[in-house]
């Protein structure tokens, strides 16, 4: 094995693709979970503040990668897409930083169920910036998806929530990543990806870091490197399933993470998740699913002409 997506693919090969992708991201989605309690622990039982730990989630990130990337005469180093990279990081750098901070202050089921709006704030860019055309159905879907963002926060009836409001600000950037990925994916290995996120989020990170930088223990440390572990196999397992199976075919899966988290939550933290944010979570959801089947359906119409 060459690379770390080649060992996992060395795993799953017997696997028809479609089913293939549908493990891996089962996979991304139960590693990204445990990576967020692990940052959950960090900034709460562990006392870091959350820009310090972003910044030791790229280092030990990039640590689990490389020896994988440095095999093949550091073939995943080898890119004709350096500035797209580069503005990927540059973009993640503030959706990570607020999305760990949230962390800190926000249960975990509540993270998971705002982060949906991901795929929502994608197609409102698209709409407004690419100038895709908008259809009745596409209004709805998207009115019903900022809709359960509004039942999880519900602005008025109680105190604003700032860690709701800065994962709804992480995931509008984290959208634009989502559209490199995929853009990326085309020409780029999953590990190389992968490593180029680490590389150019540490020194981002770092910097932010150092203005309340605090040395962590050795348990800390080793926390750490679990952190850099599962964010690493969620970022290299999210990728290849999106290079496997068409985004519509994966997407449905990434409820799961709701499910993950709210157990999680409430073993480890003894969070219990409040109605609001399922039923927010389940019609952001069910908005986001649905504009994906459908814009499935319209490419293969217009392909099929």
């Amino acid at each position: 094995m060459t690379s770390l997506s080649a060992a996992i693919d060395g795993t799953l090969g017997r696997l028809p693709p479609h089913m293939r992708a549908v493990v891996l991201m089962l996979i991304s989605t139960l590693c990204f979970t445990l990576m967020h309690t692990v940052i959950r622990y960090a900034a709460t039982e562990g006392e870091m503040h959350p820009f310090e730990v972003a910044f030791f989630r790229n280092a030990f990130g990039l640590l689990a990668v490389l020896p994988f990337a440095l095999r093949g005469r550091a073939a995943a180093f080898r890119t004709r897409r350096l500035k797209l990279h580069a503005l990927r990081g540059t973009m993640q750098v503030f959706a990570m930083l607020m999305f760990f901070y949230a962390l800190s202050i926000t249960p975990l089921a509540k993270i998971s169920a705002v982060s949906f709006t991901a795929p929502l704030f994608a197609t409102l860019g698209a709409i407004i910036f690419l100038g895709e055309r908008i259809r009745a159905r596409r209004i709805f879907a998207l009115v019903l998806g900022f809709t359960g963002a509004m039942v999880i926060v519900r602005p008025g009836l109680i105190e604003l929530d700032l860690g709701a409001m800065l994962v709804m600000t992480s995931s509008s950037i984290w959208a634009c990543a989502i559209l490199i990925i995929k853009s990326l994916s085309r020409t780029e290995s999953s590990l190389t990806i992968t490593t180029y996120q680490n590389i150019f989020l540490i020194p981002f990170t770092l910097v932010a870091a150092l203005f309340f930088w605090t040395w962590p223990s050795w348990q800390m440390l080793g926390l750490f490197a679990v952190m850099g572990m599962f964010g690493s196999i969620a970022h290299v397992a999210m990728a290849e399933a999106l290079k496997l199976a068409e985004t519509t075919a994966v997407l449905p899966y990434d409820f799961v993470r709701l499910i993950w988290a709210s157990g999680i939550g409430f073993v480890v933290f003894g969070e219990i998740p409040e109605i609001w944010t399922w039923a927010g979570g389940g019609l952001i959801f069910a908005s986001t699913t649905y504009i994906a089947f459908r814009e499935a359906r319209l490419k293969r119409l217009q392909s099929s002409r």
